[in-house]
């Protein structure tokens, strides 16, 4: 949770940088259209099977949307994300004989993004797609043993935030990615802070 206030604070420090993006707000928001690339920092949250604790979470993404109404942008992206390391919620953690009992969680996005004006420059955001991601972690049945596996699942989010031109835009982000295979489940939950680039 520390790593997570320090990120954040990082973020909020870099806005301060950004009043001069305001100088030119979008008249309309067909701008909203075109290549992107955004970034996402927050607190990943785990409270699955023998797990119970959340980490610094981060995601990488990129994509094309289309302007098809002068306030909504629709389209496709890409990413990569890295939901940190989660300790084992009980006295397991503790067991010597557990080498690796912390969970882990990373994979690669692929799916559908939007962007809807609700004022000038107010926006809420959406997503949806697969997920193809690969984790480690303790298995929940009578047995217990720490797996290595990966699958292809699926995640989805919503956010808010503001456009201060029609290229830049910072927003607060709730995503979700489904992870379960075999008696492990490592669905995690993102909660975070994000800026994105508008070329």
């Amino acid at each position: 949770m520390k790593k997570t206030l320090i990120a954040l604070a990082f973020v909020t420090a870099g806005l301060a940088t950004v009043p001069a993006f305001a100088q030119s707000y979008p008249s309309n928001n067909s701008g909203n259209g075109g290549w992107f690339v955004g970034a996402k920092v927050g607190d990943a949250t785990l409270n699955k099977g023998a797990y119970n604790g959340s980490d610094t979470g981060y995601a990488i993404d990129g994509g094309y949307r289309w302007s098809v109404a002068p306030n909504v942008a629709l389209g496709l992206e890409t990413g990569y994300n890295d939901l940190g390391t989660i300790k084992l919620r009980n006295a397991f953690s503790s067991n010597p004989v557990l080498a690796h009992p912390k969970s882990q969680l990373h994979g690669w996005t692929f799916g559908g993004t939007g962007h809807f004006n609700i004022t000038r420059n107010w926006y809420v955001s959406a997503r949806a797609g697969i997920y193809q991601w690969q984790g480690h972690g303790l298995s929940n049945n009578s047995n217990p043993l720490y797996r290595n596996i990966s699958k292809t699942d699926f995640y989805g989010g919503a956010g808010f935030g503001y456009d201060f031109s029609n290229n830049f835009s910072v927003g607060l982000n709730y995503d979700y990615y489904g992870a379960k295979k075999d008696n492990l489940n490592l669905s995690t939950n993102l909660y975070s802070v994000s800026a994105e680039y508008r070329f």
